[in-house]
């Protein structure tokens, strides 16, 4: 069981671009405003502008599903035929992500927050 999509990461070539136009879009400041990170919260949405992604790889946005166990999760998706996109990752404060394609070259996102 998931606790569904709470996350989506838009992969950015240009972030200050793309954190204007989040910026207006979501009528909101970032939270966090980092070279290596965007983040923004809007109705219980965490939207995400990472600067990393095309060189990852990836060509659109990615929705995480917020899990409980993101290394069993992962397992079974990889079980069911998903390949790796990006293991296993801390991104800061214990916080774990992952990120898998499916047979029709998806990407679906894995998040872990740490234990409260």
């Amino acid at each position: 069981m998931t606790a569904g999509v709470k996350t989506i990461i838009y992969p950015v070539k240009d972030i200050e671009r793309a954190k204007a136009l989040f910026t207006a879009l979501l009528q909101t400041e970032p939270y966090a405003d980092e070279p290596y990170y965007v983040g923004f919260k809007d109705a219980g949405q965490d939207v995400g502008l990472d600067p990393s992604g095309p060189a990852k790889g990836l060509t659109g946005p990615v929705p995480y599903w917020h899990v409980e166990d993101i290394r069993a999760r992962l397992a079974v998706l990889l079980a069911a035929g998903a390949e790796v996109q990006q293991d296993v990752q801390d991104v800061g404060n214990g916080r774990l992500i992952a990120a898998v394609r499916d047979a029709e070259g998806n990407v679906i996102g894995l998040l872990q927050d740490p234990p409260a």
